[in-house]
């Protein structure tokens, strides 16, 4: 199935992927946001196509509060459902308790457990029963994800992901973000081009990665939480 999907969406627009996911799969297909602006072009070319996929974030606990500042405002503009998912209760309490709240900044041991907690494992939630797995990914926001493709198999999550946008740039985003009028965390603005939880991201530099400002206290070539690991 991977190879022929890749046949039939090879060379179209992302709004005709879209329009393709939306034939084939309908309310099977789910598409995860976090409100960056990449993901805000995916739901705004979502509402155009008139696609039946469920939306849906994950409420980590530790976001911005200009990430929920766009939330809004992307409720207000689309009028299209947004489910949020959040940590197990006990799973944060045991955590934190034992560790404190910034144990993540000890080690990538408890950076990676905390991630799970707060992402990985809601995520497992969000997705479970779905077909397809959308995603804002483009190919050049890191070197891991250059590695990737525009459809793939996620054994981990056993689900189809289709990234639309994928072989957007930067520069590409920024002009349709723009000419559509659609809300984008402010943050962006302030040089943050990759944003998650609040402790776990700065504003990076010029000339610096795109993702140098998550996890900025690890080695470089570790910027991923494991939303996107899909080989076990």
């Amino acid at each position: 199935m991977i190879t022929q999907i890749k046949k039939d969406i090879a060379g179209l627009d992302a709004i005709d992927i879209i329009r393709y996911i939306e034939d084939k799969f309908g309310t099977e297909a789910v598409f995860s946001t976090s409100f960056g602006i990449e993901d805000q072009v995916v739901t705004h070319l979502l509402a155009q196509a008139g696609s039946k996929a469920s939306i849906f974030t994950l409420e980590t606990g530790r976001l911005f509060p200009e990430t929920y500042y766009v939330w809004n405002r992307t409720l207000e503009k689309y009028k299209l459902p947004i489910r949020a998912y959040y940590p197990n209760t006990t799973a944060v309490e045991e955590m934190v308790n034992k560790k404190g709240p910034s144990s993540f900044y000890e080690s990538i041991d408890n950076r990676k457990e905390c991630c799970y907690i707060r992402k990985i494992e809601p995520l497992h939630r969000a997705i479970k029963g779905f077909k397809v797995w959308i995603t804002g990914i483009r190919a050049d926001q890191s070197a891991n994800r250059e590695d990737m493709e525009a459809v793939e198999w996620d054994e981990v999550n056993n689900i189809i992901k289709i990234h639309p946008i994928f072989n957007w740039t930067l520069p590409e985003v920024d002009v349709f973000l723009n000419s559509n009028g659609i809300p984008y965390n402010p943050l962006h603005d302030k040089g943050f081009p990759s944003i998650g939880c609040q402790p776990c991201t700065r504003a990076v530099q010029p000339g610096e990665d795109f993702r140098s400002g998550r996890w900025w206290w690890e080695d470089k070539s570790k910027k991923e939480c494991g939303l996107h690991i899909t080989t076990k």
